[in-house]
This record gives C-alpha cells, sequence and structure tokens, in this order.
C-alpha cells in the first residue's frame, strides 16, 4: 500500500512539475488543523514529508495561523507549538485574519511562490480546488495524501497544450518583450540602410571593356589596312623603276 501511493504521489509531482514549474525545495503552507492532525496521529512532518514529495521541502505558515492558534487557547496548544517550529512566511494583514483567509490570500495572482497547502479545513481545500496549479495535501488514515490535480487545474493544462491561455508565469516576460519592440525598429532601419548603399555595377564595367575591346580590334584592322597599302605602294614604286630602267 505504502509503494502504491508513493507511485501515486510521484506521477501527481510529475504533473505539477511539468505544467507549473514547481521545483526544489518545495514550499508548503500549513495551518492549524493539518498541524493539529499530525500531533493526533503522531505523524513527523519535517521527517516524512520530503520522502513523500521526493525531494526538499520548506515547511511555513503564517502570523494569522498561529496567532488564530494562541487565540484558541489549550485544546490547539501541541498544534500551536508545531506551527511555531516553521518558518514564517509574511502576509499583507496588518490585523490577524483566519487562517484559512490568510492562506488564500497567500496563493493569490497565480501562486507565484508555487505554495503547497497542507489543511484539513474542507472549506479551505474546496476554494483551493477552485484555483489552478495548487497542490493540496492533507492527513488521511494516519499518512500524509496529496491530492489529485482539481479539474480547475486539468482544464488549465488542456488550454495551454491548445494554446488558448498564457500561464501567469510568461506574462511579464512578453511584456518585456513588448518593450524591447524598439530595438527590433532600429533593426530594420539599419537593414534598409545597407539595401540602399550600393558598388558600381558589374554590368556596366563589363560593357565598358567590351568597348575597349573593340576599339582596339578596330585599330589593329586600320593597322593591318595600312601596312598593306604601303606594300603595295613600295611594289608599284619598285615596278615602274624597273620598266624605266628596261626602256632605256
Amino acid at each position: 500500500m505504502g509503494v502504491t501511493r508513493q507511485k501515486h504521489a510521484k506521477k501527481i509531482m510529475r504533473f505539477y512539475k511539468h505544467n507549473f514549474q514547481f521545483r526544489e525545495p518545495f514550499q508548503v503552507l500549513l495551518d492549524g488543523t493539518f498541524c493539529q492532525a499530525a500531533l493526533r496521529n503522531k505523524i513527523q512532518i519535517r521527517e516524512q514529508l520530503p520522502g513523500y514529495l521526493d525531494g526538499a521541502a520548506q515547511l511555513c505558515t503564517t502570523r494569522c495561523v498561529i496567532k488564530e492558534l494562541e487565540s484558541l487557547g489549550k485544546a490547539l496548544y501541541g498544534a500551536k507549538l508545531i506551527a511555531q517550529r516553521f518558518q514564517v512566511r509574511n502576509c499583507s494583514h496588518k490585523n490577524p485574519v483566519s487562517g484559512s483567509t490568510c492562506l488564500l490570500s497567500m496563493i493569490e495572482n497565480g501562486n507565484p511562490h508555487h505554495f503547497f497547502i497542507a489543511t484539513q479545513d474542507q472549506d479551505l481545500s474546496n476554494k483551493v480546488k477552485r484555483k489552478p496549479g495548487i497542490p493540496l495535501l492533507f492527513i488521511i488514515q494516519n499518512t500524509m495524501v496529496l491530492d489529485k490535480p482539481s479539474p480547475k487545474s486539468l482544464a488549465f493544462v488542456q488550454k495551454l497544450q491548445t494554446n488558448q491561455l498564457v500561464p501567469e508565469y510568461q506574462k511579464q516576460s512578453i511584456v518585456e518583450l513588448k518593450e524591447k519592440e524598439g530595438l527590433v525598429k532600429q533593426e530594420g532601419e539599419k537593414r534598409r540602410k545597407r539595401k540602399r548603399a550600393g558598388g558600381p555595377n558589374p554590368l556596366s564595367c563589363l560593357k565598358k571593356k567590351k568597348k575597349k575591346t573593340q576599339e582596339g580590334q578596330e585599330s589593329c584592322a586600320e593597322k593591318k589596312k595600312r601596312r598593306k597599302r604601303k606594300r603595295n605602294r613600295v611594289k608599284a614604286e619598285a615596278m615602274q623603276s624597273v620598266q624605266k630602267n628596261e626602256g632605256e
């Protein structure tokens, strides 16, 4: 039964790691009801939870949760001592509110700190399930259990796969890319300048070379003609002189 439960937890952790970018150390927010259940069932949260999640975990709570446990008196004195051992995360409440209200405020705006919620409060659990990407832990039959992904989380992932929704953690990247749009325009201007700049047309150079060769060919032909005429003139003069000598 323990092996099956461990495999179940690993499968769920892969889902949150792949689709919601959960990384170690895992941030686990605990309320007073979870601490009380752990005390009653003799569960060592700090020792057992990292092995169950298959990774390092940071256990934490809020001042509102501790204040709530203090206000409930001796009945939850042991749970208060357990909660006080964990890291206390700052919440936005100047005046203490209920533990469930405080924990819900810690996972607003898409749960940017990637918190797990550990609680036995059924009403809080239902509200957590209405938000995508928030792992839920509870205790049942003396063991800690990682709840399966809620329908809201499954629907969110399905929309991501069909490119119908942008996740919260990518929105900031999109904003930064839009701010860099000016750099893209400058690159476009540089490209246009490169197009306007040009050297001499290679075809015009070829034409000029052809003209020069033609002119050269014509001058050579004229020289040959001149030489031929000169030779003919010399021959004619020689013939005339020969004829004169014979007549004498």
